[in-house]
C-alpha cells in the first residue's frame, strides 16, 4: 500500500481539476489515477471527489482531507530539502485577495515574481467573499483590516488608508462638503459591498449616505468619480494617481478614519510554506513602492 502516492494523486487532481493532467505529470497513466484515489476513499471510508463529466470537485470531506494532504507533502518535501541543502522555493502557490487589489497591484508584478522563481506555479484567486484557508488550501490571503480570528496568523505588509473623493467638475457644480453630514445634500457613490454601502465611517461615527447610483465594483465606484457623478469613498492606493494629477481631489481629509494595516493571512495550524514565504516578501516589497500602501501620506491630498 503507497499511501503517500494516493495522496499525491489526489492533491494534484484537486489542484489541477483533471486526472489526465495528474497522469502526464506523474507518468503513472490516467487508469492508475483513478484507482489510486479510489484506493485512498476505500481506506478512509470517505468520499473525496464528486465525479462528472465535466468536473471534479472535492466533498465537504474531501476538502478537509486536501487542506491537511498539501500540509503533509510540504512538510516531506522540505525536510527532503533541508537533507539534501536545498532552499529553492517550488510547487503551486495558491493566493486570495480582492479582485481589485489583485488587479490593480499583484497582477502586473507576477512576471517578475514567477521569473525569478521558476520552479513556483501561481493560482490567484479573487473574490471579495471570505476564503475559510485551512478548508480550500489556501497557502496566503492578502486582507485589509486587524486580524481577528485566532487561527491564523499575520504578517503586516502594507497600510491602506480611505479617502473621499470627487472630480474638480462634479464639486464646481455642487461645490464641497464642509461637515460628514453635508452629504445628505449630495450623490454619494454607493458601493454595496461595504457592510451594504449606507453609511460611511468618520473619526467620530458614522454616516448615513445616499445616491442614484449603487454599483458592488470599486473599480465602478473610481470610474463613476472620475465622470463626475458623485463622491467616492475608496482606498487610497486606487486613486493615488488621480489625486497626484488632479482628476480627483479629496473631501473631508480632516474627518478621515486612520489607514488599516494590510496583512498576509496565513493558516496558523500548517507549516508556511517557502514558496509562500517568498511570494510574502515581495508582495511587502511591491506595497512598500505603492504610494496609498506605503502608509506614506499623499503629498496635497
Amino acid at each position: 500500500m503507497n499511501k503517500l502516492l494516493w495522496m499525491r494523486c489526489f492533491v494534484r487532481v484537486v489542484e489541477t481539476g483533471s486526472f489526465s493532467a495528474v497522469a502526464r505529470e506523474l507518468g503513472i497513466g490516467q487508469p492508475n489515477v483513478s484507482r489510486h484515489i479510489a484506493s485512498l476513499e476505500a481506506d478512509l471510508g470517505a468520499l473525496l471527489l464528486h465525479r462528472s463529466t465535466r468536473q471534479l470537485v472535492p466533498t465537504t470531506e474531501g476538502q478537509r482531507y486536501y487542506a491537511q494532504a498539501r500540509q503533509a507533502l510540504d512538510l516531506i518535501a522540505q525536510a527532503e530539502a533541508d537533507v539534501l541543502g536545498q532552499r529553492n522555493p517550488r510547487g503551486l502557490l495558491r493566493v486570495a485577495c480582492s479582485p481589485t487589489l489583485g488587479t490593480e497591484t499583484i497582477l502586473g508584478t507576477l512576471p517578475a515574481f514567477l521569473a525569478r522563481y521558476p520552479d513556483i506555479e501561481v493560482e490567484l484567486r479573487m473574490g471579495d467573499e471570505y476564503v475559510d484557508l485551512v478548508a480550500e488550501g489556501i497557502d496566503v490571503a492578502i486582507r485589509g483590516g486587524a486580524l481577528k480570528d485566532s487561527a491564523l496568523r499575520a504578517r503586516r505588509v502594507g497600510s491602506s488608508e480611505r479617502v473621499y473623493v470627487a472630480s474638480p467638475a462634479y464639486l464646481a457644480r455642487h461645490g464641497a462638503p464642509l461637515q460628514p453630514s453635508d452629504l445628505a445634500r449630495h450623490e454619494c457613490i454607493v458601493y454595496t459591498l461595504l457592510g451594504g454601502g449606507g453609511a460611511w465611517p468618520f473619526r467620530d461615527g458614522e454616516v448615513a449616505v445616499r445616491g442614484r447610483l449603487r454599483v458592488n465594483s470599486l473599480l465602478a465606484v473610481r470610474r463613476a468619480a472620475l465622470d463626475g457623478m458623485g463622491i467616492g469613498y475608496l482606498p487610497m492606493w486606487m486613486v493615488a494617481g488621480q489625486l497626484r494629477g488632479g482628476e480627483l481631489v479629496t473631501v473631508l481629509p480632516e474627518h478621515a478614519t486612520a489607514a488599516a494595516p494590510v496583512n498576509a493571512v496565513y493558516s496558523a495550524a500548517r507549516l508556511l510554506p517557502l514558496r509562500a514565504e517568498v511570494f510574502i516578501d515581495h508582495v511587502a516589497a511591491v506595497f512598500a513602492a505603492t504610494p496609498g500602501l506605503d502608509g506614506v501620506a499623499l503629498a496635497g491630498a
